[in-house]
């Protein structure tokens, strides 16, 4: 190139306007205030939610080791520093979850909100349900608060429909990735779905709070990251974004509402929490001065705060603040038909209501005389013409209802109109538009005749002559003429409004969603007879909601004939629904009616029915056992579930399912002999919830035996080890680079952890449930290793004692087992002392010292006849004692420490003088101190509760047990601590602790006057403190 050439090149590449280079993600970790001044800008690129994604995703890139395995990603600055970072641009957009939720996938969302859960310290493997908000810090408290909103949110948002993407250019690697997303996305829905009654006690728990919260802000997480945080800066009450409790009310009831709303469809009372929820909203709203911090769709909260009003009938006709909807479904609901016409008449000048809503009134009673209602045919034909002036009025294209109308109407229906026409222009100045509409219409009108005695009220009607000038008029009656010259004045008469030949597609329409509502087998035939007569076409598609089994499906469109298969498949989606929602009569009506078919033509069909068939009496009967009822199956139930279990038929679907509920069946009602030596290998093979079976009736059977005997206990370790185990996996963008990788279940068990818990769930039988408590009790004590803090159960020693691939196991799946399996069981026996310890060591071990001291003090009650018997040394032994004393010191309750510590084979005295030395007591010291039987405790006792009886100007007295000699005694004697324990018991757990010599045994109120303090010690004394069980041990630390 020439001299001159080049400089004309440079001349024109630098008169363009240059494009500002991208802002790589790793240019931020090179700089740390290069984060803000990107998102200061007023178009960053990339934008805020993109630069969440890119840092997540190099942050969870997985690495490879020297022998070219894939290995999990590093837990090293880089990568906490990029998820510092995406936390920093979510906290920048002040954690808005309808910006993040458009902008991120649920995946990444998920991934992004549990980094912010792990760097605000909520406790690891405790569930969000169990934790008391008010005494975690307040970036702490609102970060469980954001996870659960966005929890619920997620629940409601997908269930929305949204519009399939359009398939591009058939990649195998993008369908991979594609597919990988999807099933991690339902995936976690899944869990949310499991977990949503949890998300909404928090969230309930979170709007009975009246105190502003803080949110982490850049600066705070910039606190996190510098380690600067030893001084409690980042936890104190002021630190972060402050959030006042009226706005996050306001933003947590919207999203209790609409979660609510979302449940209502099953459950038509919630709706009514629903409205109380939005009711709550609108409320905070108004009251609210700036709503900054509160990011909701104001449009589509009137929407649901509309519809929970029209489903709960909460509207006042007389409210003058009542809204159109309200009034319309008000008079609908009271029957008052004319006002509900008349108001449509009004609004076609007002024009309030939108077209959808009067359509879906029309709608609504049309389906009304559907199911046979009389008198309401000429209603609709009333609210139709309403609705066809409005659209008129609009210059709309008038709806088929309303032409159909129109082929035969009466002179009452014309003259209906015409009043309609008339009232529905404005008295004083039409728009022009208006009058030009209506003429149209008009015209359409008497085009449409063919009576011409009817086109003659029309024409004659003085509205007619005021909006058509003259020669329109002229022109009109002369097509009306010829037209009527031709009209063959002996065609059959139309058919009525319901049943027109011209549309055939709305005969379809109806008999279709006849055959949605109905359940009674004759007329879902008959019907299927009337539509294949109209149409030939797969009816059994009319339904989205009717779902067979995939294990099915090939078998019943297999089927050559178009109607049987349609009916089939019908009637088998209709009583699967049926058990769904435990409406088991109607099911058997329709299994039946479904098997009586198939047996006529395919063996494998009936087959399938009978499986189906046995499926719905095993859940009735379980439901029937979960509501209460001691009745054993019958003979011929328990036969034909055994029969299942040894079947051996080839090239039969079968479905899991069967096989999980038929084994649940057995375990329940301890048919262990059966299990472990009649079921079919093929079956135990095939069916990872039959193996499942077999070995925990092979574990029960064997409990307690001698080692070699614990065979079946160690095959069960290993199937449930397998369970709980992880795998890394990763996928790679469509340029080769390995991009977002999430740690997932291990594809070697028998069966997904969920699938796992839903299993053990439908299980009742105690000696199972403890078989499977002893075992993850195990299983999470050799995962903590952690022997100090260790969880304790039954037949803990037929396991093994250690794991060869303990880095496999997931640590927080066990976790989460364990306290999800032994909440499970103590809803079925709240009783259980094994499962109360075991309950009581879990929140023992997670800090949670107040529920663990309940549970302790539970155990004992239950054992003991409310401590009228001596505790079994079984249940309180010396661990569970230590674990009682710590809880107590815990909660700064000394005096119960020091007589605690009598109850200990080898007393501990040292504990015990080191607690009557605490000077922040929140227990009273006299009324327990005649409990302590040991002379060198009573000692010291005596000498402190001297000294803080002078200081109050109390006069306490100790009381001794008899044994005591020389000591006078006022109380009788309390062997073995029964009446202790008693004592602690209805203290702490039935009626609370006596505020009033709290309040003067503790120095926390010193600058208070004695008159005042008696004042309020009086006021604190109401017997109603104790009966109504309003105090207890954590509320003796607000005091």
């Amino acid at each position: 190139m020439s001299a001159e050439a080049a400089d004309r090149v440079a001349a024109v590449t630098s008169s363009r306007p240059g494009t500002p280079l991208q802002t790589s993600w790793f240019e931020f970790l090179l700089d740390d205030s290069l984060l803000e001044k990107h998102l200061q800008k007023s178009n960053p690129d990339p934008a805020p939610v993109q630069l969440i994604i890119q840092f997540l995703e190099q942050a969870s890139k997985p690495s490879v080791n020297e022998q070219n395995q894939v290995q999990p990603p590093a837990d090293n600055r880089r990568n906490r520093t990029l998820k510092l970072l995406a936390l920093k641009v979510a906290a920048h957009m002040k954690w808005d979850l309808e910006v993040l939720e458009k902008g991120l996938t649920i995946p990444v969302l998920n991934m992004l909100l549990n980094e912010l859960l792990c760097v605000s310290k909520v406790p690891p493997g405790v569930k969000h349900v169990d934790l008391d908000l008010s005494t975690l810090p307040p970036t702490t408290a609102m970060a469980v608060i954001i996870y659960n909103r966005w929890a619920i949110r997620t629940i409601v948002l997908s269930s929305f429909p949204e519009k399939q993407t359009k398939p591009g250019p058939h990649q195998i690697n993008m369908l991979n990735i594609v597919q990988q997303e999807k099933e991690m996305t339902e995936n976690i829905l899944t869990v949310l779905k499991e977990q949503a009654a949890d998300s909404i006690s928090v969230l309930e728990g979170a709007v009975r709070l009246k105190k502003d919260f803080y949110v982490h802000t850049m600066r705070t997480l910039d606190l996190l990251a510098a380690d600067t945080a030893a001084n409690g800066e980042t936890e104190s009450s002021t630190a972060g974004l402050r959030i006042s409790a009226d706005e996050l009310h306001c933003q947590v009831h919207y999203d209790l509402g609409g979660i609510f709303f979302h449940q209502g469809c099953t459950d038509l009372p919630i709706y009514e929490k629903a409205r109380d929820h939005f009711r709550q909203t609108k409320e905070l709203l108004k009251k609210l001065d700036s709503t900054v911090h509160v990011h909701l769709d104001e449009k589509r909260l009137a929407g649901y705060w509309n519809a929970c009003r029209a489903l709960t009938g909460d509207c006042d006709p007389s409210d003058p603040q009542t809204t159109p909807y309200d009034q319309i479904n008000s008079l609908i609901r009271a029957h008052n038909y004319p006002a509900v016409i008349e108001a449509f008449i009004k609004d076609n000048i007002s024009r309030s209501l939108p077209n959808h809503f009067r359509r879906s009134v029309l709608r609504e009673f049309l389906y009304k005389v559907q199911q046979g209602e009389s008198g309401l045919d000429e209603v609709c034909h009333k609210l139709c013409v309403c609705n066809g002036v409005r659209d008129a009025l609009e210059g709309e294209i008038l709806s088929v209802r309303f032409q159909q109308l129109l082929l035969k109407p009466s002179k009452e229906v014309v003259d209906f109109i015409l009043e309609v026409c008339t009232r529905s222009l404005e008295k004083d100045r039409p728009s022009e538009a208006s009058r030009r509409n209506m003429a149209n219409f008009l015209k359409t009108l008497c085009e449409s005749l063919e009576d011409l005695s009817l086109v003659f009220v029309v024409s004659s009607h003085k509205l007619f002559m005021e909006l058509l000038k003259e020669e329109e008029r002229k022109v009109l009656v002369e097509q009306m003429r010829k037209r009527s010259a031709t009209i063959n004045l002996s065609a059959k008469p139309l058919p009525s409004f319901y049943d027109i030949p011209a549309s055939a597609s709305v005969n379809i329409g109806q008999l279709e969603q006849q055959l949605i509502l109905s359940l009674e087998p004759r007329r879902i035939r008959q019907i299927l007879i009337e539509l294949h007569g109209l149409a030939e076409r797969p009816f059994w598609r009319v339904n989205s909601k009717w779902e067979v089994p995939p294990d099915y499906i090939n078998v019943i469109l297999g089927i050559k004939d178009n109607l049987t298969k349609d009916l089939v498949y019908i009637l088998m989606a209709k009583g699967l629904h049926c058990i769904s929602i435990k409406d088991f009569a109607h099911a058997r009506q329709l299994f039946s009616a479904c098997l009586e078919l198939v047996t006529e033509f395919s063996p494998k069909l009936r087959q399938v029915m009978l499986n189906e068939i046995l499926l719905m009496e095993v859940r009735a009967h379980e439901t029937m056992a979960a509501e209460g009822s001691k009745e054993r199956p019958p003979p011929d139930l328990v036969s034909r579930v055994r029969g299942y279990l040894e079947m051996r038929i080839h090239d039969l679907p079968l479905r899991q399912v069967v096989g999980e509920e038929c084994v649940a069946f057995m375990l329940n009602w301890r048919e262990n002999d059966y299990l472990t030596l009649q079921v079919s290998p093929s079956l135990v093979m095939n069916n990872p919830y039959i193996k499942l079976g077999q070995l925990l009736a092979s574990t029960c059977k064997e409990l307690p035996g001698p080692k070699e005997s614990r065979r079946t206990a160690k095959e069960l370790w290993d199937v449930v080890v397998q369970i709980c185990s992880i795998s890394i996996q990763h996928k790679r963008n469509s340029d080769g680079r390995i991009g977002l990788i999430k740690q997932r279940e291990s594809s070697m068990g028998i069966l997904h952890r969920s699938k796992f818990i839903t299993f053990i769930k439908k299980i009742r039988e105690p000696l199972v449930l403890t078989t499977l408590i002893s075992l993850f009790v195990r299983l999470h004590s050799i995962v903590r290793d952690d022997i100090v803090n260790e969880v304790t159960a039954e037949h803990l020693s037929i396991w093994p004692s250690s794991l060869p691939n303990i880095q496999a196991v997931d640590v927080e799946a066990v976790a989460v087992t364990v306290k999800e399996l032994v909440s499970y069981a103590l809803t079925l026996n709240p009783n259980n002392q094994s499962w109360l310890i075991t309950q009581a060591d879990i929140y023992f071990v997670t800090n949670q010292y107040s529920a663990a001291l309940n549970l302790y003090l539970q155990a004992g009650a239950v054992c003991s006849d409310f401590f009228t018997k001596a505790v079994p040394p079984d249940i309180y032994t010396d661990q569970v004692l230590k674990r009682m004393i710590k809880c107590c010191s815990m909660l700064n309750c000394h005096t119960q420490v020091a007589v605690l510590c009598q109850f200990l084979r080898e007393v501990d005295y040292m504990t015990a003088f080191k607690a009557l030395q605490e000077q922040n007591r929140y227990g009273p010291a006299g009324h327990v101190t005649h409990y302590i039987t040991h002379r060198a405790i009573l000692n010291d006792s005596q000498y402190l509760l001297t000294l803080q009886s002078r200081r109050h100007g109390l006069i306490l007295r100790l009381h001794l047990g008899r044994h005591h000699p020389g000591v006078s005694h006022t109380y009788p004697s309390c062997n073995n601590g029964h009446c202790w324990l008693k004592l602690l018991f209805k203290e702490y757990i039935l009626s609370g602790v006596c505020l009033a010599s709290l309040f003067f045994c503790s120095d926390i109120h010193h600058k208070r006057g004695e008159t005042e303090k008696r004042q309020i010690a009086v006021s604190l004394c109401n017997p109603t403190a104790y009966t109504t069980g309003s105090c207890d041990l954590k509320s003796i630390s607000y005091v």
